[in-house]
């Protein structure tokens, strides 16, 4: 019997494994705004870029920042956060695959709008890089400055 393993489905299973065990749920689409004590209600996106090309050469500094300045910051202005990050996940032929990532945090308004910025830029970076996904991870979130 062949067993075969998604890996956007094994890299959503790592995501929600993260965050059980890191004490937190995650939210349900019906979640309810907090309650704020101090600051005000948001949204907490965190989006996971993977820096590998199914072929061809990883994506480069120069390319990660243009895809910054040309398509997220116009979209996001009041701004955002980019982290080095290191993902690994099972791949189809059993090994462990690693790869060289960025995340990038959002603290946004829960609204349609929102919502349709980050999804346009899964979209881009997904198309222009040869992208099988890109994570998103949604957290409701206290703000203040």
């Amino acid at each position: 019997m062949e067993i075969v393993i998604n890996p956007r489905r094994v890299k959503l299973m790592m995501a929600a494994a993260m965050l059980l065990l890191s004490g937190c749920v995650a939210p349900q689409k019906s979640a309810t705004v907090p309650v704020c004590a101090v600051g005000d209600a948001m949204t907490q996106t965190t989006l996971y870029f993977g820096l590998n090309r199914p072929a061809g050469p990883v994506i480069s500094a120069a390319e990660w920042q243009t895809f910054i300045d040309k398509d997220v910051t116009p979209r996001f202005k009041d701004g955002l956060s980019v982290f080095e990050a290191k993902g690994q996940w099972l791949g189809n032929n059993g090994k462990l695959a690693r790869e060289d990532s960025k995340a990038l945090l959002l603290i946004h308004a829960k609204d349609s709008e929102s919502d349709k910025r980050i999804e346009a830029l899964r979209g881009i970076y997904k198309q222009r890089f040869s992208q099988d996904s890109v994570m998103r991870v949604d957290a409701p979130v206290c703000v203040a400055f």
